[in-house]
């Protein structure tokens, strides 16, 4: 994967209108029964942490949150309380991710060019990485950081490796996922009537034969799922607070 600075040193981003849609509306099951987007973090709660970023990023327009109808009015505080400029609007989300995004691609402006879908519980994405994801699906039409994949990955059938596929072609990758926005509610619409179950948005795209570019994510663009994962998030504030 190569660095888009480098590819482009020369390149003067322009910003095309991009709506940011952020899936907020999941069930937290391995959250031991907690909302994790309302765990304080910092001080903070998960999701204003996620939403502060994304307000600083200037390639982003507007935000619009697909929550869980009893979190509606509570993500709509915090963002009052941590004072998010940027227009928002906070709608209900579905029952599966493919149909919370979909419904947030409905709600974001007619005359958006390209739509960003985040995790709620990434908050540690940066401004910097945002952007230049946008940038980058800006040129590319679908566009998402990635960082290489440090474990041997093996492909299993009933307990048996069947594969060893090569380390340096595999990819984790992460959120702002970014798409022009005809692309993205198409293969949203695609995926959902064919009740395909997807984890990403990249994996929609994909079904209509599109390639994604990849740019650098980042170690500490974790999405929290785990209560693990809330130990490794304090760290990673407290090494960026010292």
């Amino acid at each position: 994967m190569k660095l888009w600075k480098k590819l482009f040193p020369n390149h003067r981003p322009s910003h095309p209108y991009c709506s940011a849609l952020i899936a907020a509306a999941g069930s937290s099951q391995r959250m031991e029964g907690e909302n994790k987007l309302l765990l304080p973090l910092g001080g903070k709660p998960v999701i204003a942490r996620t939403l502060l970023a994304i307000d600083a990023a200037e390639s982003i327009n507007e935000i619009i949150i697909a929550s869980r109808e009893e979190d509606m009015l509570r993500f709509a505080e915090i963002c009052k309380t941590y004072d998010i400029k940027k227009p928002v609007k906070v709608i209900i989300g579905g029952k599966t991710r493919t149909e919370s995004v979909m419904r947030a691609a409905a709600e974001a402006n007619p005359d958006a060019d390209l739509l960003a879908v985040h995790d709620g519980a990434r908050p540690f994405a940066t401004p910097e990485l945002i952007n230049n994801v946008v940038e980058a699906a800006r040129v590319n039409s679908a566009a998402a950081p990635a960082i290489p994949v440090k474990d041997t990955v093996k492909v299993a059938f009933n307990s048996m490796v069947r594969e060893t596929p090569d380390r340096s072609t595999l990819f984790a990758i992460q959120t702002p996922q970014v798409f022009d926005a005809q692309l993205l509610r198409a293969a949203l619409k695609s995926a959902f009537d064919a009740d395909v179950k997807l984890t990403d948005d990249c994996s929609a795209v994909e079904r209509l034969g599109k390639q994604i570019y990849l740019t650098d994510g980042s170690e500490q663009n974790i999405k929290i799922t785990t209560p693990l994962d809330m130990i490794i998030a304090e760290a990673i504030l407290s090494r960026r607070d010292s």
